[in-house]
């Protein structure tokens, strides 16, 4: 893993001259020796034992905290456990008054490497559950893809590799069995190796593996490597090249930009395009089983001119509680966002893309009673939405008030709106991605993006008084169009560089 996170898959590494700049370090902690060593603890005290041994240590240092170890089974169902919880609490600083949020990458566990099973590959992975604690709500939980086809390997000659160029890694586990509820997992999927298949059984086999350092490299320079294990040690560095490049930002940023620059393989619509479903119900099922796709280092860095990010760092107070009366929602924020309405309106009738990813983190109930529900276990949840071309400001308004209210009373329907991909569906969790499509001249007249609370325990645990809190927030906004003769980049830039800065208001950074 320590390969990985380092230098990622060298196989392409070794064929290259290539030099590779590597812009972060690593530092590595031991939570167990042996098995059994946490039988007066559980894993969520050993975990958080390790971070605190290591933050006592070197106070200093930004870290990007990578876990590989998971529960041998999947009893949860997406439910949170002490486990889980714990890691929730770490990473939204629940007992430092959330003062140092910390980013936490951690592996959905492997399938139970049934041999003769894995043959019924892709379909033995949607019952395989994703292990604890990747039902973590404030993790980033990472599955595994596979792009590894060539079998090479010596008495290969009579195997075929079991997955797809771009599909699900016959390791990867999925969260389709889940409550509906529960968060969309994994988020994301990494390299995580194949399998060959012949007529009798799948195997593992090394020309379909990941190529890293050996653990024990007097003896040996390089080993092969895989499952999600492998996937979530590429996720790390994923993550540290974001965060290298941009230290400024926050871990929740960070854990945004690594969703919002996902995208499915075709191989994996492909492999879940089921027939007699729409296309959100499609790609509803497509979540569950690769989260958002595999993340793009290109985009999650940088703009091209025909495509264009927007983020958005800020915080509300999602309720309060006025002296004598009752606790109620209190901040909604309308973002008036800066697209290119001239150059989008000229465009007419051309296919354009926006993508919308929101990143925050809960703080865990302290109370185990009732987990399984969405409005028990967080402390608050957030929303967004678009105002519709035929709308104006006070209808776009009302129309989020009544929603709000819809939520709090347990009566969400899915938006109408039906250029959304996902609709309602992407409100699991604590980061929520969607994407709509349509023509630039409909987008043109979608100015207004607003984020507003859901209900949480914040608001209906009043003896611990924490309705007062604020909570912050990342906001990711893309657009882009197919054709690279378009630029959207140079008309924001300059109607950003012309604005006057205003105290106290979001931060926002085009890239």
């Amino acid at each position: 893993m320590a390969g990985l996170a380092i230098w990622g898959d060298l196989t392409a590494a070794l064929d290259s001259s290539s030099h590779l700049t590597i812009n972060h370090k690593l530092e590595s902690i031991k939570l167990l020796r042996h098995s059994g060593d946490n039988r007066d603890k559980h894993l969520g005290q050993v975990t958080a034992s390790g971070i605190s041994l290591s933050e006592i240590e070197n106070f200093d240092r930004k870290r990007i905290y990578t876990l590989a170890l998971s529960a041998k089974d999947s009893k949860d169902r997406g439910k949170p456990s002490a486990w889980s919880s714990e890691l929730d609490a770490l990473a939204v600083d629940y007992s430092g008054d959330n003062l140092y949020p910390r980013l936490f990458v951690v592996s959905a566990g492997n399938t139970d490497l049934d041999l003769t099973l894995l043959k019924q590959y892709p379909y033995y992975n949607e019952l395989q559950d994703i292990h604890d604690p990747g039902q973590s709500w404030n993790v980033i939980t990472v599955g595994a893809c596979t792009n590894k086809v060539q079998i090479t390997d010596d008495g290969g000659e009579n195997f075929l590799p079991l997955a797809p160029n771009g599909g699900l890694s016959p390791y990867s586990t999925t969260s389709v069995t889940w409550i509906n509820s529960m968060p969309i997992k994994p988020e994301v999927v990494f390299e995580g190796g194949n399998m060959g298949v012949d007529d009798y059984s799948a195997t593992s086999m090394s020309s379909l593996q990941l190529l890293s350092t050996h653990y024990e490299f007097n003896l040996r320079l390089f080993s092969t490597f895989n499952a999600t294990s492998a996937a979530t040690a590429l996720a790390a560095k994923f993550a540290a090249d974001i965060s290298a490049l941009y230290p400024e930002y926050w871990p929740e940023t960070v854990r945004g930009l690594i969703v919002h620059s996902a995208d499915w393989s075709d191989a994996m619509v492909n492999q879940f395009s089921y027939a007699n479903r729409t296309k959100r119900q499609r790609a509803q099922h497509l979540v569950r089983c690769v989260g958002y796709g595999v993340p793009n280092i290109s985009k999650a860095l940088w703009s091209a001119n025909n495509s264009l990010v927007m983020i958005v760092e800020d915080e509300l107070q999602p309720f309060e509680k006025l002296k004598g009366k009752d606790t109620s929602t209190k901040d909604m924020h309308i973002h008036d966002i800066p697209w290119p309405k001239n150059e989008l309106l000229d465009l007419g009738d051309i296919p354009v893309k926006m993508t919308i990813t929101l990143s925050y983190f809960i703080e865990p109930n302290p109370s185990s009673r009732d987990s399984s529900s969405k409005y028990r276990y967080p402390s608050h949840q957030l929303r967004f939405d678009v105002k519709r071309p035929t709308e104006s400001k006070l209808q776009f308004l009302k129309r989020l008030s009544r929603d709000a209210r819809d939520e709090d009373e347990g009566s969400t329907k899915p938006p109408s709106d039906s250029n959304w991909l996902l609709g309602d569906f992407r409100n699991k969790g604590s980061i929520h991605k969607d994407i709509w499509e349509g023509t630039a001249a409909d987008l043109a007249e979608r100015g207004l993006l607003a984020v507003y609370p859901g209900i949480g325990w914040w608001r209906t645990r009043k003896k611990l008084e924490r309705y007062n809190k604020r909570a912050r927030y990342t906001l990711i906004v893309s657009i882009e169009t197919p054709s690279t003769e378009i630029d959207l980049y140079t008309p924001v830039e300059a109607k950003i560089r012309n604005r006057i800065p205003i105290k106290n208001m979001a931060s926002v950074t085009t890239i």
